[in-house]
């Protein structure tokens, strides 16, 4: 049996978690969103409780049942608390700038790159070079993150770049002087 799978899921106050027939809704007080059914995946709400059971003891249905259950639980986490990753931009002139539902970045280029923001995901500076994603999609978030990464990776020489809060650049050593 799917470890993951089984674990009950408790439903925080204010939450509401509908069971439709092709998805499953939820709602908080940070939004809502919703996630797919699997056909080999069930859903049972009781008492503040969402139990996922599966209907055989395939592969295949041991794997969605233990997906699902984390998929629902990352729904459930998203509308009561909130994702978030920062991001942090290092070099010398580097920074950022959040300007509506744009995120302005000066890395280095001739140009600023300017990154529209999906549907749902908020950004906001601290400083000139955190910045701070956040929503309720735990997979939008981390998507629009790398994506920001993506812009100007953190190269192994001096470091710049952008790179996430927690992230440890490997670096390397110069070029030796010849003698």
């Amino acid at each position: 049996m799917s470890r993951i799978g089984k674990k009950p899921i408790e439903i925080p106050s204010g939450v509401d978690v509908t069971v439709g027939a092709d998805s499953v809704s939820v709602k908080g007080p940070k939004g809502s969103i919703s996630t797919a059914v699997h056909p080999m995946v069930s859903y049972k709400v009781a008492d503040n409780v969402v139990e996922v059971m599966r209907s055989g003891d395939s592969r295949q249905e041991r794997a969605q049942h233990g997906l699902h259950r984390t998929l629902l639980f990352n729904c459930i986490e998203g509308v009561s608390k909130g994702f978030s990753k920062t991001l942090e931009v290092i070099g010398v002139g580097y920074k950022v700038n959040v300007q509506g539902k744009n995120v302005v970045l000066n890395v280095g280029f001739s140009h600023p790159v300017n990154f529209a923001l999906p549907a749902g995901i908020d950004a906001n500076t601290e400083g000139n070079n955190k910045l701070v994603i956040s929503g309720v999609d735990k997979q939008l978030v981390g998507e629009v993150a790398a994506q920001l990464r993506r812009v100007r990776p953190p190269e192994p020489y001096k470091g710049k770049g952008i790179k996430y809060i927690d992230e440890q650049i490997r670096r390397k050593a110069g070029k030796s002087g010849s003698k």
